[in-house]
């Protein structure tokens, strides 16, 4: 039971403003290391503890009083000039934010926190009396790292009655049909039908729904997310606004729809419609712009973490390293704020970590002993692009790739015909590491993959540009938005499919005279660069009736290809309907077309995975010859 019974909404209210205010505090404690005589960092640093203790207070979270009442304390006489600002005493001040945070994910969980590391309080209370601070080792606050979760295996599936299904008329997503529970067990999340057929086509059974024992329908303890979300009341009422004119817009086309059937089918009156639903088109597109604003976060609140993060490995390294945040007020789509934390942690530790030299490296080379690492955000067009930046001794190609032949990540003829961008885009591999041994912080070769594959699921891309001696620069590109993704539609015969239009370079006809074979494989030559062509309806395992006519340069990272295709159908704004909890592999997604028909997303990536595996795709295209090895060999936590 909740120690916080007919509190929760205080509780919850509480810990979304205190943890605002603890990132903030953080931060402005690496801003005080740096300036130790600033007196409004020690006054605001002051308050943000007072008023956490104040909340902590009122929901009887006792030990959290404790806690923050002793770092009040120590900030009193800092302010007041009794303590001066040392390195040990920052220490000691971080160590005690490391446990406020440890005390609100208790909170979270709806327990009232443990008391605080005894070490911690001890070093607090030696501080006040005026002795030294000997603060034990004090861990990474975002020391975690992600996991990636393997696809769901199993029998492939059945693509002919899936593309059936999806293609014929279906419950709307809107409209669930409840099905009965067995006698004796709980009442379960309605199914929609769409769920059970689409099911049934992957060879699964009606009752394998999530909540329920079987093969599939375990359900996985998921990450808990923040899904609230601020929005500005300026951005709601605009909403509003739009809604109340969409309202006054419905009523006259009511009306104008009753003259019609009534018999007035004047000039007038057919203008009249024209002009009404040329209205609703607008207000409707203006309403979803609107909306899609309410999603839109300042990165600014992802940022805020780094500063502590990078501050607390680098002196753990016992090097000097500043983090510079840039664009801070650039927004991004909530819901990737939350996948886009691990993807910057990573950058950000390897950056620190094997970007920078240490303090008599960089004297050697002419170089501030303070080193820059720069984390930027602005956005470009419809995409966002965040930049991780340092000033360190940058990459060597040649070496990257003596190191991925020498782990048998690549053969010596694949590293001949390597350019300097895709040498960079070897650190990616899984199972590469230059690091010569392994630590808590680098050294298994994962954290680089991690990188990748996250920022691939946001439908983003990573770009590597180094110069030795000056520094590596790694760019992150993403769409501004997961909730629309523009994709080309493609077909196989009669049935569309919808490819993510980011990854789309051109599209071109396919001449048999200009198709050759190179290994056994069919290749075209454009403008000078030879592409392996891989057809779709292979990729799919359907039986391939007529020659493909059409071919999609596609490009993927470093991977380019000819996806072969028998026709297109436009280009369209897909609004992405997700399919998780049945996901066949292969599939990101469904959207429904203008005309009302249902489209499935193809996963490209994963198409393109499963085609190397069993149908020779080239290694040197891939650069994947190593990821089953190094999943299957390095069964130890991922880390940077």
């Amino acid at each position: 039971m909740s120690d916080f019974a007919g509190m929760e909404d205080l509780l919850q209210d509480f810990l979304t403003e205190a943890e605002d205010l603890l990132s903030d505090v953080d931060n402005k404690l690496v801003d005080l290391e740096r300036s130790p005589g600033d007196q409004g960092l020690l006054n605001d640093i002051f308050r943000g503890f007072h008023t956490i203790k104040g909340g902590a207070g009122f929901l009887n979270a006792t030990e959290l009083v404790t806690l923050c009442h002793l770092t009040e304390s120590l900030f009193d006489k800092l302010r007041n000039g009794e303590l001066a600002v040392t390195s040990e005493i920052m220490d000691a001040i971080l160590a005690a934010t490391a446990g406020v945070r440890v005390m609100f994910n208790r909170l979270s969980q709806g327990t009232l926190p443990h008391p605080a590391d005894p070490a911690i309080i001890t070093v607090l209370k030696e501080v006040l009396s005026g002795g030294s601070a000997v603060v034990p080792a004090i861990p990474l606050v975002a020391s975690e790292t992600p996991q990636i979760v393997p696809a769901e295996q199993g029998n492939a599936p059945n693509w002919e009655e899936l593309h059936s299904a999806v293609s014929t008329a279906l419950v709307p997503t809107s409209v669930k049909r409840e099905m009965p529970p067995p006698a004796g067990t709980s009442v379960l999340p309605a199914v929609t039908e769409a769920e059970i057929i689409i099911k049934n086509a992957l060879g699964r059974r009606v009752t394998d729904v999530p909540g329920v024992t079987g093969p599939i329908g375990r359900r996985a303890e998921e990450r808990q997310r923040d899904t609230s979300i601020r929005v500005d009341t300026a951005r709601l009422d605009q909403v509003l606004n739009l809604s109340g004119e969409i309202g006054l817009t419905k009523n006259r086309l009511n009306a104008l729809r009753s003259d019609i059937l009534n018999g007035q089918s004047d000039t007038e009156t057919l203008h009249a419609l024209d002009v009404a639903v040329s209205q609703l088109d607008l207000l409707v597109s203006d309403l979803q712009n609107a909306v899609m604003k309410t999603r839109m976060q300042p990165i600014g609140r992802l940022f805020q973490k780094y500063p502590r993060i990078a501050r607390d490995l680098a002196r753990s390294l016992g090097k000097d390293v500043e983090l510079v945040l840039i664009g801070e007020e650039t927004e991004i789509d909530k819901t990737m704020i939350e996948d886009l934390s691990d993807p910057i942690i990573h950058l950000i530790r390897n950056a620190v970590d094997h970007g920078v030299e240490g303090a008599q490296e960089r004297r050697f080379a002419g170089k501030p002993e303070k080193a820059d690492v720069r984390l930027e955000a602005r956005q470009e067009g419809d995409h966002i692009v965040i930049l991780v930046a340092d000033d360190g001794h940058g990459m060597n190609a040649e070496k990257l790739r003596a190191k991925a032949v020498e782990k048998g990540l690549i053969s010596d003829e694949e590293a001949n015909t390597m350019d300097e961008r895709q040498s960079f885009n070897l650190v990616f591999l899984p199972g590469f590491s230059l690091a010569s041994r392994v630590s808590d912080v680098s050294g298994r070769g994962v954290g680089m993959d991690v990188v990748r594959t996250n920022i691939q699921k946001l439908n983003g891309s990573i770009d590597i540009h180094s110069v030795q001696g000056k520094g590596t620069t790694f760019i992150i590109s993403l769409p501004l938005t997961l909730a629309i993704l523009p994709v080309l539609l493609v077909k196989l015969g009669d049935q569309p499919f919808a490819v993510p239009l980011s990854m789309v370079r051109e599209i071109l006809p396919i001449d048999p005279n200009e198709v050759k074979e190179v290994g056994g494989r069919a290749t075209m030559v454009v403008r000078g660069e030879v592409l392996p062509i891989l057809p779709l309806s292979k990729m799919l395992g359907w039986e391939q009736e007529n020659t493909p006519e059409y071919g999609v340069l596609m490009q993927m990272a470093e991977l380019s290809f000819i996806l072969a295709v028998d026709t297109f159908a436009g280009r369209e704004d897909a609004v992405i309907k997700s399919l998780d909890d049945f996901r066949p592999k292969g599939v990101a997604g469904v959207t429904t077309l203008s005309n009302g028909q249902i489209v499935l997303i193809l996963d490209m990536k994963e198409l393109l995975g499963a085609a190397g595996d069993q149908r020779g795709v080239p290694r040197a295209l891939l650069i994947k010859s190593a990821e089953g090895k190094a999943r299957s060999e390095l069964k130890e936590p991922v880390d940077a």
